[in-house]
């Protein structure tokens, strides 16, 4: 049962479907581009517009923050939050993909959406039968949207699914724009060149909106800087932070907002801090209150606080067991920097699989690259999309790279576990999906 407002009087109506019958017309009825490819990729606004008409444009009943990104949008997003909310906000958060279960896309201050309001959205809209043929992202978007003015957040953190331009979240009217960096991914969709991709995600610049840039490079400065004054919107490049490597923490020093211990260790996350702490402070400039001290408790506390999960993110500490979506070159630079520091420290049991319409011959040179002692084990994510383990080992030995190939990431975990030594260490990293798909670690 759900209370749903009905005017005067709250009605209590029973639900029709289940959550797994909601849960399986989204995944199911709709096209979903993290199952099917691109396939499934529907560009442009107007279904996205036209949703947000039909449930009362509630995008428009907060402010935003809107971010994008090749890599490092979602840590950025996440830990954005977790400060505003340490800061006293009530704060929605929608990212994607999520790990386990469909909720983690959409949270307010950390609180997955509850399983009633999923169901109560799906049945409602459905109730609609409306002409409008939305994807699976175009949809649950304004589930988020509703979800957050229902919630009444004072502020809303939005990831983009994939590019910007014609993002479905590019319809909000945000408060500050964030591009966390460029590198080569979803090619096919958005473009083969640095410029190209840049251009794509450039297209969340809003006229006046100030912009903070994490990562550029001499392709993509050019790009950002048109778009800004095109749009009137002042730019400001993000100042690299200094840090330092603790057992469990990254310290960054001399921030404005004193010394942070971030909970996010992975080496990619000291351009993310430098990035978050330019985009604070210019929330900080629109007169949002945040003080020094909730900025260093977001950063410590961001997992707990938000459900961040797959960062290199520790679920064993014997032996080191690690999970990282690195599904793209550019989070392979960073993974294979972080593996390098353990060089001369026992094996690394590394665990990769990723989908099909990936050109994945760059990460796999990168792998190769690594001076570390390694044993590999090619898996392969449970979705359509999943690229065949025997597949992946066969491109792999075109770089020089042998392993197992076990299909299942939980025999390939099990097979890894029983072969390492205690100062050995096990990184399962690729995929989302194939995060996903581990059933537990103990």
């Amino acid at each position: 049962m759900s209370r749903r407002s009905g005017g005067m009087a709250d009605l209590l109506i029973m639900h029709i479907m289940t959550y797994s019958e909601a849960i399986d017309f989204l995944f199911n009825s709709l096209p979903v581009f993290q199952r099917e490819g691109a396939t499934a990729y529907k560009p442009g606004l107007d279904t996205s517009i036209a949703l947000d008409g039909i449930f009362g444009n509630p995008h428009r009943k907060y402010a935003c923050v809107h971010i994008a990104g090749t890599n490092g949008k979602g840590s950025t997003a996440h830990t954005i939050a977790a400060v505003l909310a340490r800061a006293g906000y009530r704060v929605g958060l929608y990212t994607s993909p999520h790990i386990f279960d469909f909720r983690e896309r959409i949270r307010v201050n950390g609180q997955k959406i509850s399983v009633d309001a999923v169901v109560d959205f799906v049945e409602r809209w459905k109730a609609l039968k409306s002409d409008l043929t939305p994807s699976f992202f175009e949809l649950t978007s304004t589930m988020a949207f509703e979800h957050f003015a229902r919630e009444k957040v004072d502020i809303a953190v939005i990831e983009t699914g994939l590019g910007g331009r014609l993002d479905s979240t590019n319809i909000i009217s945000p408060v500050l724009s964030v591009i966390t960096n460029i590198s080569l991914d979803h090619t096919s969709l958005l473009g083969g060149s640095l410029e190209k991709i840049a251009f794509e995600k450039a297209g969340i610049i809003k006229r006046n909106v100030p912009v903070v840039i994490g990562e550029w490079q001499e392709q993509t400065a050019p790009v950002f800087e048109r778009k800004a004054l095109e749009m009137n919107a002042p730019l400001c490049y993000a100042s690299p932070v200094e840090a330092e490597r603790l057992e469990d923490c990254l310290h960054y020093m001399s921030t404005p907002f004193g010394d942070i211990y971030g909970e996010l260790t992975g080496s990619c996350q000291v351009k993310n801090a430098a990035t978050i702490i330019c985009a604070l402070s210019k929330l900080i400039d629109a007169g949002w209150r945040i003080a020094p001290g909730s900025v260093r408790e977001g950063f410590a506390n961001v997992c707990g606080d938000t459900g961040l999960m797959g960062r290199w993110t520790t679920v064993r500490e014997t032996p080191l067991t690690v999970c990282d979506t690195g599904h793209n070159i550019g989070g392979w630079v960073y993974i294979a920097s972080q593996l390098s520091e353990r060089k001369g420290r026992g094996k690394v049991h590394l665990i990769v699989g990723f989908v099909n319409d990936k050109d994945i011959s760059a990460i796999l040179a990168k792998i190769a690259s690594i001076d570390v002692s390694k044993k590999l084990y090619f898996s392969a994510p449970s979705v359509p999309r999943g690229l065949k383990a025997d597949m992946l080992a066969e491109k792999a030995a075109e770089f020089g790279l042998s392993g197992n190939a076990i299909s299942d990431v939980n025999e390939a975990l099990a097979l890894a576990t029983a072969d390492a030594a205690p100062d050995d260490m096990i990184l399962i990293a690729g995929s989302n999906f194939l995060i996903a798909d581990l059933k537990s670690i103990g």
